[in-house]
């Protein structure tokens, strides 16, 4: 299980600003959010991500972490001191946790591929620093600025985070009390630990000066606009039926046994219709009453595989693939666990693509609102697909 510690107790003070440089804004939404977000969307922390707060700004974190829905499994208040605010995150992680990667609040930049290949070294070799080499010649000097040597460049490297372990040892070493390291590295090193490196990013900045904010915002922008051109769209759904008596339950291209099931022209699979305005919308082509109308006859009864198979045709033709597809099901009745792997292979094989890509979950509204009284089901779904 692998868990992570994003650190952002610190204050900011060289950003020259009142507010703490993690609640700054960055195109839009905090400097924190952003990082958070990173980290989750690698899909890698199935241990969840804490978060270590200042503890004078626990409420306004709290507030950030539900008004943009922060994926974290807890936030916790730091200590005086970096080492003290990771000890804190580090108890706050899940017992079982066996790597745990530890992130700096106030870097927003970086990546999946920087993430992964800490974890991965963390995994073989204990230990996985992300680093980059230095790109200046490097001089030793006296406190009067003498040079006293130049060491060799091609030896020295830049540290950045994330600086993941194995859970029990860095855990351990913070429990040690020892307060003369600079970072987790230099800790596990004063312990007697071989550290790694791993390869880091120059875009995976620490925001410290207002400088590094404009640097970072550019940087976002950057990766946007290319995430444009090469095709990357993204399309939401949603879609609700009748529950009646004396129709079939069909969800995802499966029957599913129940008393009741959906009323509609077709064959009323809510959560294929709304898996196919994702599609639809995310390639700006419109939706499913457009393209397959209730008042036309040719669709009465209609199987929605079928259909979905039109819109993959559609896609195709237009020049898009499916990236992945995530779709939530909301109903009271019946329980659908049993049937979701069933699901997921009937929506893959019809998308063309690996089960992988697809993501299907249901869940309950707690006996509240028309699905919660068993009156109806409702499906919202996302869809990513790729051009070119």
């Amino acid at each position: 299980m692998n868990a992570a510690v994003v650190v952002a107790a610190g204050r900011g003070k060289r950003m020259h600003s009142a507010v703490n440089k993690i609640l700054t804004p960055l195109c839009g939404m905090p400097v924190i959010v952003h990082t958070v977000r990173a980290l989750a969307d690698t899909g890698a922390f199935d241990g969840g991500i804490v978060l270590v707060a200042n503890p004078d700004e626990m409420d306004r974190m709290q507030e950030i972490a539900v008004r943009y829905d922060l994926p974290v499994a807890a936030i916790v208040p730091g200590g005086a001191e970096r080492q003290d605010s990771v000890l804190c995150g580090l108890k706050a992680c899940p017992r079982d946790t066996d790597i745990v990667a530890i992130h700096d609040g106030a870097r927003p930049m970086v990546t999946a591929d920087v993430v992964r290949k800490t974890l991965e070294s963390a995994a073989v070799h204990g230990s996985g620093v992300a680093a980059v080499p230095v790109k200046d010649t490097i001089k030793h000097a006296d406190s009067r600025m003498n040079v006293l040597d130049t060491p060799r460049r091609s030896e020295y490297y830049a540290v950045q985070t994330p600086q993941t372990f194995r859970y029990k040892e860095i855990l351990a070493a913070y429990q040690s009390g020892n307060s003369g390291a600079t970072d987790d590295a230099m800790l596990m090193e004063e312990m007697g630990m071989q550290v790694h490196l791993t390869e880091g990013d120059y875009e995976n900045l620490k925001i410290t000066t207002p400088e590094d904010l404009i640097l970072a915002e550019h940087i976002l922008k950057k990766r946007k606009a290319h995430a444009m051109e090469n095709g990357l769209r993204i399309g939401h759904g949603y879609d609700v039926h009748r529950l009646v008596e004396g129709r079939k339950l069909i969800l995802c291209g499966v029957e599913i046994p129940y008393e009741k099931g959906l009323l509609g022209h077709s064959d009323a699979d809510v959560a294929l219709h709304a898996l196919m305005d994702a599609m639809l919308g995310a390639a700006a082509m419109g939706d499913i009453g457009r393209h397959f109308p209730d008042k036309d006859p040719a669709y009465e009864g209609a199987d929605s595989t079928v259909l979905l198979d039109r819109v993959v045709d559609m896609l195709q033709e237009a020049g898009f693939s499916v990236g992945n597809v995530d779709v939530t099901i909301i109903c009271q009745k019946p329980k659908l666990m049993p049937y979701i792997e069933q699901m997921r292979s009937c929506v893959a094989s019809h998308l063309r693509c690996s089960m992988e890509q697809v993501s299907i979950k249901a869940t309950t509204t707690e006996h509240l609102g028309f699905e919660g009284e068993g009156l109806g089901i409702s499906t919202h779904a996302v869809a990513l697909l790729t051009k070119g």
